[in-house]
């Protein structure tokens, strides 16, 4: 099964830096714009400068994002600004965060994953990827052949084994930082030979599950075939054969995952009119009950997360009324004709897509992916602020998924609907990176 190796890993030195908070970034993927300037000014050595450079209006073809990185990677080498490590290591990594106004810790080996093809089923999808992230990832790889940020995979592990060795090294990180939201990032090396050994045979009877990174991963597949067409002698040892990924036990007790909720928008009449027909004893697929409008938000997702503990449900929420919406038993039978396996048609987000959206609204698949009518939002404040405030026609109200049933999605060789998923926290980009020389 998985082939999990510890890594030469590439470091910031900490008296080269400074503060290593000042570092380190989110993922490329959740950076916007006002967010990447930040970075850029906090700190000149800052990773934004390697994993998302800012373009300026006087590149050329050799003169880019990625040249830029690249020539930046290759001081800060030459600088001592990173260090590589001289033998190698897996890392423990520990997250530190609140959210509800409940702690967490979430526990991960940093590690490099040897790759394996999809139908290998090694290491296993959950969603499908955009083609745009993937070019952007493989242009930066070209030009810096290192990973600057791991992958998130969960791995099974019903008797705790890698979760108690770990924890011997959870009193003591070697590194300790604390980022601009308040989170904890604790690192620490894991060096010792026999618990190398120890770590690997564990894994090479696992699957891997990637819970955030598909296209990263799917760009690494990419940059090691075009190498092993360029080099076909090219070592099965060679470091392009492995992507850098952090592990995470599927028990973990931080692997909080939060749910996307939908806001509807620029339905038309028709369309919205079709909404009245999710009312109670209306539609053949659903049944309904109507909440009170006076309910504060707090006992409104109680109550959705309650009624998920007898089946699926979701909160459809508009101007004028609030409904808690399950699934009925014709629902359940249309459901089962989908196409798609058991796991899926068992999602909350898989329902709301077939039957509210597709079969009920007549937004297709194709809208959603297109951006039409369909937006999203993690934040479920925000996303209620915003159909007070009428940016929004009606918005839906979705529960968090148990990692669990990702894992029999991607188990039935099936993909989630888009945006089902939203771990949090992010993992840092910069703690380690993986040189792929």
């Amino acid at each position: 099964m998985a082939d999990v190796q510890p890594l030469h890993g590439l470091r910031y030195v900490k008296e080269k830096v400074g503060e290593l908070a000042e570092t380190i970034t989110p993922p490329f993927d959740v950076i916007d714009a006002q967010a990447q300037s930040a970075y850029y000014a906090r700190n000149p050595y800052n990773v934004i400068r390697l994993e998302l450079g800012q373009k300026t209006p006087t590149d050329t073809s050799l003169n880019t994002v990625y040249t830029r990185a690249a020539t930046t990677l290759a001081e800060w080498r030459l600088d001592g600004i990173l260090r590589q490590e001289h033998i190698p290591c897996y890392y423990l990594y520990q997250q530190n965060f609140t959210h509800a106004g409940q702690s967490y810790t979430r526990t991960s080996l940093i590690a490099r994953v040897r790759l394996a093809e999809w139908d290998e089923r090694v290491v296993l999808p959950h969603e499908h990827i955009r083609q745009k992230d993937k070019e952007d990832r493989l242009q930066l790889l070209h030009a810096c052949s290192t990973n600057f940020s791991p992958i998130m995979s969960i791995y099974d592990d019903p008797q705790h084994r890698i979760r108690r060795l770990l924890s011997s090294y959870a009193n003591q990180p070697e590194v300790l930082i604390t980022d601009e939201v308040g989170e904890e990032h604790l690192l620490q090396p894991i060096t010792d030979s026999t618990q190398i050994a120890q770590i690997q045979d564990f894994f090479a009877q696992r699957q891997l599950y990637i819970a955030d990174g598909h296209h990263r991963y799917t760009t690494a597949l990419q940059y090691r075939d075009e190498l092993r067409q360029q080099y076909p002698a090219m070592d099965s040892e060679d470091a392009a054969n492995f992507v850098m990924m952090a592990l995470v036990d599927i028990d973990d007790p931080g692997l909080l995952v939060l749910p996307t909720h939908r806001l509807l928008n620029d339905l038309t009449t028709e369309q919205f009119q079709k909404l009245s027909l999710v009312q109670p004893g209306q539609h053949q697929n659903f049944q309904s009950v109507q909440l009170s409008e006076q309910i504060d938000d707090e006992t409104l997702l109680a109550q959705l997360a309650q009624a998920r503990e007898k089946s699926p449900s979701f909160i459809l929420k508009t101007a004028d009324q609030t409904l808690l919406i399950s699934i009925s038993t014709q629902g359940q039978q249309r459901m089962a004709s989908s196409g798609h396996s058991a796991s899926w048609n068992a999602l909350d987000v898989a329902i709301v897509q077939k039957l509210l959206l597709e079969e009920t609204l007549g937004i297709t698949r194709e809208d959603i992916t297109a951006g039409k009518f369909v937006r999203y939002e993690h934040d479920t404040a925000q996303a209620l602020q915003q159909l007070r405030q009428q940016k929004a026609q009606a918005l839906i109200l979705l529960n968090g998924l148990p990692f669990h049933a990702v894992r029999d999605v991607a188990l039935a060789d099936d993909r989630m609907p888009a945006k089902s998923t939203y771990l949090y926290p992010k993992l840092a980009t910069g703690l380690v990176m993986n040189p792929l020389w």
